[in-house]
């Protein structure tokens, strides 16, 4: 093999390997869009695999290229560098990918920093090569690069910061919008536009003008002004300066796509490769003009990404998708070596129905901005994608292609720029039959939208409700966005004219996931913060409800009334409950006192507590489930206890002893914790944390009692009510001597059905069905606490409430000695030495302990003296022995 063959085979198998990488992405990608319904964060994730994966690949690759070709000469480090930057990316990109699937920061975090280092390398690395390179006509479009990669480390820091649980709703909305200005418009869009100022013209096949050079110089200050300024002013919460900053940055497309546009009259684009990039630029323009408006007229960044739902389309399959498969359709020829006709075969190839799928693409994607029926949506998407990601196969088919003929060739291959084939040699009916074959498949894809939803497509006389309500089908639209906040949904109430399709754009702006269910059946499903779902509700005929179906939120308020009128029966609303089913089964309470005994192999929760020990550090994991409790004979709930126990966990130390606590969540729902018994900032360690989430939760120990512990995520009554609830002793300094010590933690156990959770009704009327010590009616009854005649007993007690208050009392028992939050109120008899107390008295949080001795041998009752709620079960007996 002669050297030049050898540099030319080379050189067509480094693009062929590294372009493997993006075709990789792809395929990925493709298999996620096909199963994206059974994935984790499935839509994140495939904007992702998109832009991070086999966008930004493509990026590192070729705008690397392309400034070795315009300053003439190679990057330090040349191709070697080169790799490290490919896989450190791809290695940070995965590492992001599978953070946010497990829902683990750290992992997105370190994903993150390895991509943001390749970003600083790699502009790092281009800039050099840009100062060192000796003056060049069009060297300056590197600094387009550069801009570039600048503009992704800003994008990925955000992006970090976005990902931490802890961010705010508010703030999570203002980095998003900061985030697609420094990604999108930034690192793609600067990238694109220095590109195509040189590619455009050799895609054409005409003469880089003057104006070119001229275009490049005046567009770079504008874009990367306007970059800068739609990302500050998202962060700092200007909708206007997010306006002005994409009207900088539409000023800076202008000399561009004037350029653009005069070489196009000289050479009209005639390959997808062209007609691609074209399309591109069209939806960029067109993307950041929506976005500059939208923001702009927002009222709050929660409202613009609410509003923005919509232009992910646009950006990602318009601009983006076909900005990657229009240049790598020319690229991939051009580079691929073996002389005129390989490249010219591979190019034959990728320009397979140019017009087809150029018309099947941006039609799809105007039809699917068009106020239609989600399944028609569905259905162009898939249209859109299956056709993008056709270029897989005519890859595959163009590398064979080349191969095929550089295999057959009698001579060494030769280096150069592949022939493209031109357009102009087709025939006026093979265009006009892809045409029409595009129309054709657009018109079968909603088609087949309709016919699987025809009543939401307002086909068809009238939509018939459940409550056999008749609407006639008006063909009108009504949108509506809907923003969860503060438990509430706002605006709380819709009014709809009767026959109109009723579409919903809502949008969490709260800390906690919620989601919305409608009377119809229709749901959001699961809707983290800051994320945005459009619910199409279809026809409307009777006024409705739609709540929160997660358990509690309902009976919080979230509610939202959906007033229709000009019908029948617009006063008449639909009876519907949520998804708690709050009154409609049977409660646990009807089979109280049917069960005489608790279930075999019942063992009461043991009350002793044992000393501090002398550790002052105390670590703990605290794992949250669904679980299934017996609360009294014959009564089972759904409980979501801390370690399966309810009460959780006793914690036991003294002043100045450390304690760090890790929460996993395992349940079904967003779980958090609040610790008393620890004095620190709430906004960090008592967030809640969703379902495969952990938390880490650090307190010093600074005074002693017996704190409670508990879940405070909302609605916060349902919560503890449902035995997420503890105690946390820290002993008093110069604490007695005691020959027992017990712990006896008063709840309420407001019954739901059998198996089921808490009523939510019950609780906001504070009328429990059972009141406990310990997590189980009357346990002490059958298995009571033991003393002697003689010793000293001390009784710690914690009220966990969440209602109610208790007072403790032992009959034929006198406490000479009260502990109640922080301070004895009588101590040994107290001033007289003959002082006693009868009860320890607590509201709702407080705790405190009491000590007494026997003074003979028989069983002793105790009870709360809130004498309802003793014989609610919260009583127990002491036998106590000579």
């Amino acid at each position: 093999m002669s050297p030049v063959t050898a540099r030319v085979s080379a050189r067509r198998t480094w693009y062929l390997q590294t372009n493997a990488v993006v075709a990789a992405w792809l395929a990925v990608l493709g298999v996620v869009v096909l199963a994206h319904q059974g994935i984790p964060v499935a839509d994140w994730l495939m904007v992702h695999l998109l832009l991070l994966g086999a966008v930004s690949t493509a990026i590192i690759i070729w705008s690397q290229h392309f400034a070795d070709t315009l300053v003439r000469r190679s990057a330090l480090g040349g191709r070697r560098s080169l790799i490290i930057r490919l896989v450190g990316h791809t290695l940070g990109a995965i590492l992001v990918i599978i953070g946010m699937i497990v829902n683990l920061f750290v992992v997105v975090l370190a994903g993150g920093v390895l991509v943001g280092a390749v970003a600083v390398l790699h502009a790092a690395l281009l800039g050099r090569e840009l100062r060192r390179a000796k003056p060049t006509r069009f060297g300056s479009l590197v600094r387009y690069y550069v801009a570039a990669a600048v503009s992704l480390l800003g994008g990925v820091c955000l992006g970090i910061w976005m990902a931490n649980p802890g961010t705010g709703a508010d703030l999570h909305a203002r980095l998003y919008l900061a985030h697609i200005a420094l990604n999108v418009l930034g690192w793609i869009g600067l990238t694109a536009v220095g590109t195509l100022l040189l590619l455009w013209p050799t895609v054409l096949r005409t003469r880089l003008g003057d104006g070119t050079d001229a275009a490049a110089r005046t567009a770079l200050p504008l874009l990367t002004a306007g970059v800068g300024v739609v990302a500050g002013a998202s962060l700092a919460g200007v909708p206007l300066g997010v306006g002005a900053g994409a009207l900088l940055y539409l000023l800076g497309l202008v000399p561009v796509v004037r350029e653009a546009v005069r070489q196009a009259r000289h050479a009209p684009p005639t390959t997808f490769a062209g007609w691609s990039l074209a399309a591109s630029m069209a939806w960029l323009a067109f993307s950041v003009a929506a976005l500059g408006v939208v923001v702009a007229t927002a009222a709050t960044p929660i409202d613009a990404v609410a509003r923005l739902g919509w232009l992910v389309i646009p950006l990602l399959a318009g601009f983006s998708a076909q900005l990657l498969l229009g240049a790598l359709s020319y690229l991939i020829p051009m580079v691929s070596g073996g002389g005129p006709q390989a490249g010219k075969a591979a190019a034959v190839e990728l320009n397979r129905a140019p017009l087809f799928r150029l018309l099947v693409v941006n039609g799809g994607i105007v039809l699917y901005l068009l106020p239609v029926p989600s399944l028609v949506k569905v259905v162009l998407s898939l249209l859109v994608f299956g056709v993008m990601l056709s270029f897989l196969v005519l890859l595959v088919r163009a590398v064979v292609a080349g191969g095929r003929i550089r295999s057959r060739a009698g001579s060494a291959p030769v280096a150069g720029s592949a022939a493209v084939p031109a357009g102009g040699a087709r025939s006026r009916r093979t265009r006009s039959g892809m045409a029409a074959g595009a129309v054709g498949a657009l018109v079968l894809a909603v088609t087949v939208g309709v016919v699987l939803d025809p009543v939401t497509a307002g086909v068809g006389a009238a939509s018939v409700t459940a409550q056999g309500t008749v609407a006639s089908a008006s063909g009108e639209v009504t949108e509506a966005t809907v923003t969860m906040l503060d438990m509430r949904f706002a605006p709380s109430s819709l009014t709809v004219p009767a026959g109109n399709r009723l579409e919903l754009t809502v949008t969490n702006g709260d800390t906690a996931v919620h989601d919305l269910t409608l009377a119809s059946g229709l749901t959001s499903g699961r809707v983290a913060p800051g994320e945005t779902v459009i619910i199409d509700a279809g026809i409307t005929a009777a006024s409705s409800e739609g709540w929160c179906s997660i358990a509690g939120h309902r009976q919080m308020g979230m509610v939202l009334q959906i007033i229709v009128t000009g019908s029948a029966e617009t006063d008449a609303a639909a009876d519907h409950s949520g998804s708690d089913a709050t009154g409609l089964e049977v409660s646990a309470a009807d089979d109280l006192g049917t069960q005489p005994e608790p279930s075999p192999g019942f063992e009461a929760r043991d009350p002793s507590l044992l000393p501090a020990s002398a550790e002052t550090h105390h670590d703990y994991t605290f794992r949250v489930g669904d679980t299934q409790v017996e609360v009294a004979p014959g009564v089972t709930q759904t409980l979501w206890p801390f370690n399966g126990t309810a009460p959780g966990p006793t914690l036991r130390g003294k002043v100045g002893d450390t304690f760090t606590i890790t929460l996993v969540n395992e349940a079904t729902t967003g779980h958090s914790l609040d610790f008393h018994a620890g004095a620190l900032a709430p906004d960090g360690p008592m967030r809640t944390i969703e379902p495969g989430e952990t938390l880490e939760y650090a307190f010093t120990a600074t005074r002693s009692g017996v704190w409670l512990y508990h879940c405070s995520t909302m609605p916060m009554s349902l919560h503890i009510a449902n035995g997420m609830f503890g105690a946390v002793v820290i002993d008093p300094a110069g604490l007695d001597p005691v020959d027992r010590e017990y712990l006896l933690v008063q709840s309420e156990f407001y019954l739901g059905p059998q198996g089921g959770i808490a009523d939510s009704d019950k609780i906001a009327a504070a009328v429990p069905d059972l009141v406990v010590f310990n997590g189980y009616a009357n346990q002490y009854q059958e298995q009571p606490l033991r003393a002697k005649v003689g010793e000293r007993i001390r009784i710690w007690v914690l009220d966990a409430g969440p209602n109610l208050a208790s007072s403790f009392h032992i009959v034929g028992g006198q406490f000479d000695t009260v502990y109640a939050e922080g301070e004895y109120l009588l101590r040994n008899g107290g001033s007289t030495g003959t002082g006693g107390s009868q009860t320890l008295g607590l509201a709702p949080a407080q705790g405190g302990f009491v000590e007494l001795r026997f003074p003979e041998a028989g069983t002793y009752p105790f009870v709360t003296h809130a004498m309802t709620d003793a014989e609610r079960g919260a009583a127990g007996q002491i036998m106590v022995v000579p």
